[in-house]
């Protein structure tokens, strides 16, 4: 998740009352008459407290256990994953491997890709998979969305890029909703103004982000995105806007220090 977002996540959800410990490990639970008592390392600082409920949430595995007969030899990584190329072509001649049980995000619709895609080699059509652009969404209140590269991604591979945002406290769809919180970024390079990431935090915005991902699919340019009208009053044009700022238009906020001008 971008950075941008991150900050304007954890404000919100510490507005909701939520306590959030970051840089936090937990050592030992342990069920105390009726509640889960938990202990766990903070700033190097041991605590303890009690909760009526405990979920964990520390990631999935994919459960390729007896797969395959141990004769098919079906090769498996060290987590378990199957071993595929980007065609999801195991090293079995015929056998596909698709979805959670192969490498990358566990999400329903990139395995359903994945299976598009097998489906279509399968008939002798061509089909690719780009994971570049798989969209994620965390369905929190606000919603989190994502597609593409984050800022700290592209100063890493020494990208150079733009970004602009935008608020949806100036949008006047999402004040009239009475949910005006959140913000949409735009990263997109800075010499091609190819869109590279688009970043979102916001109500409904899981229902914004496929717009990105056709006009990325398509190679637009923030401009691209900039110069198509949208309609009036709508979410979505927090998108547009986001774009704009990217050259440093934006035209219902004023624009932050550093938007539009180039990063690395």
């Amino acid at each position: 998740v971008d950075a941008s977002v991150r900050r304007v996540a954890l404000r919100e959800f510490e507005r909701q009352g939520l306590d959030i410990r970051l840089g936090t490990r937990v050592t030992a639970t342990r069920r105390v008459r009726g509640k889960v008592e938990v202990t766990w390392q903070h700033n190097g600082d041991a605590e303890k407290q009690s909760f009526d409920r405990l979920i964990v949430a520390v990631g999935r595995i994919p459960n390729s256990h007896d797969i395959a007969a141990p004769e098919a030899r079906l090769l498996l990584d060290e987590w378990g994953y199957v071993h595929v190329n980007e065609h999801c072509e195991t090293n079995i001649p015929g056998v596909h491997a698709i979805g959670d049980l192969v490498r990358g995000p566990m999400l329903a619709h990139k395995g359903a890709e994945e299976g598009i895609m097998v489906a279509e080699r399968i008939a002798g059509h061509a089909a690719f998979v780009d994971y570049d652009l798989v969209p994620s969404v965390i369905y929190t209140h606000p919603e989190i969305a994502w597609i593409g590269r984050t800022e700290a991604e592209l100063k890493n591979a020494g990208i150079a890029f733009r970004s602009g945002q935008f608020p949806f406290s100036a949008n006047g769809r999402a004040r009239a909703h009475g949910h005006p919180e959140g913000l949409i970024r735009v990263l997109a390079d800075a010499e091609t103004d190819r869109i590279l990431g688009v970043h979102m935090i916001g109500d409904c915005v899981s229902e914004l982000l496929s717009a990105a991902g056709v006009g990325m699919s398509l190679g637009a340019s923030a401009e691209d995105i900039a110069l198509t009208m949208f309609a009036h009053p709508t979410l979505s044009e927090a998108f547009h806007e986001a774009a704009m700022a990217v050259g440093g238009h934006a035209i219902h906020a004023v624009m932050k220090r550093g938007q539009g001008k180039a990063g690395a």
